[in-house]
């Protein structure tokens, strides 16, 4: 997604979650040792169109029609914004579900309250023209960046296709550097993100054989919160999901607008950052719903057992986490009241 380290952006999950977990001793970096003061909501954001579109309902006053409170907290690195959340010097945090399990799973007081977005072509597995199916695809060479989300979906994709990961040759390179791979000819596929999808899917040097849409729930960017902030900002952080229906609105109904206001936080191009948006399904008030309840197969409580298993077997979190302790419903149904 630009260089969202996943750049979500160098998306990548083991670095994430190791930042999240080093959190504590990371207290007096990044945005000092001061708390939080209570008069506002502090709320960490990073590159990626889910979360960058919390600067739509600042500029459109959207905080202020809904009584929130609300002070936005750049990160050039989305890796420092979680271990900002999880040592306590953020109210609560833009971040993935999968970055999420590693500190539920070390017991820290942390709650989804809210999912802005999944990915829904956002990532894909693209392919050459020699490649007509999964079937082509066993003893071919991957290209991809190691434990992060692109190689979570290669294991889904292989194995919604009846191929296990041993059934190709991984190679571990950076998003840039498996785009710029497959475009010259030196691997068959290739796992990447936009802009790198669009980019491959103009060329016609390939398609995309699978992407993050066919995996619906695997990949959530939520609004994760502490729980002394739920507690104590609890007005603030209602009003802040309130206003994130009117965000999700507008970029719906005002899709050129909100581009623009998106990419001017980003410095790309209004042009360019609207590349990003048919990948990316935001959440409104219904989806959200379906979301936090537990009997809905896509929901945060459904799908974190083949997430904690993609950590687990990596090495990539300590301990199976328990997702009911991670999501907090009652804030989104106080907003739908």
């Amino acid at each position: 997604m630009s260089e969202i380290s996943f750049a979500r952006l160098s998306r990548r999950w083991y670095q994430r979650v190791c930042a999240g977990l080093l959190g504590a001793a990371l207290f007096a970096c990044g945005l000092g040792a001061s708390r939080p003061a209570m008069a506002e909501v502090k709320v960490g954001v990073s590159d990626w169109p889910g979360w960058v579109a919390w600067y739509v309902a600042e500029q459109k006053g959207f905080f202020k029609k809904q009584g929130a409170d609300v002070k936005l907290v750049w990160f050039a690195n989305y890796t420092d914004s979680i271990a900002a959340l999880s040592s306590g010097q953020l109210d609560a945090n833009s971040q993935t579900w999968s970055d999420t399990l590693g500190p539920l799973a070390k017991g820290l007081p942390l709650k989804a309250v809210l999912v802005n977005d999944n990915s829904a072509g956002n990532d894909a597995l693209v392919v050459s023209a020699k490649i007509k199916s999964f079937a082509d695809l066993k003893g071919k060479t991957v290209a991809l960046e190691q434990y992060s989300v692109s190689h979570f979906v290669l294991v889904t994709a292989l194995a919604r296709n009846g191929l296990k990961p041993s059934d190709v040759k991984i190679t571990n390179l950076s998003a840039g550097d498996a785009a710029a791979a497959f475009m010259t000819g030196r691997v068959d596929a290739a796992v990447v993100w936009n802009p790198w999808i669009d980019q491959i899917t103009r060329s016609g040097k390939g398609r995309a054989l699978f992407t993050s849409k066919d995996m619906p729930g695997l990949v959530p960017d939520l609004l994760v919160a502490q729980d002394k902030a739920i507690q104590g900002k609890r007005k603030d952080l209602v009003g802040m999901i309130r206003a994130w229906f009117d965000t999700e609105r507008f970029i719906r109904e005002h899709p050129e607008e909100a581009a623009a206001i998106m990419a001017k936080v980003v410095s790309m191009k209004p042009a360019d950052y609207k590349v990003f948006l048919p990948g990316t399904r935001f959440f409104d008030a219904a989806t959200n719903k379906l979301a936090f309840d537990a009997g809905q197969g896509a929901s945060l409580q459904a799908v974190t057992p083949t997430i904690a298993a993609f950590l687990l077997e990596h090495k990539l979190i300590d301990g199976k986490p328990d997702a009911a302790r991670g999501v907090d419903a009652s804030l989104l149904a106080d907003a739908l009241k």
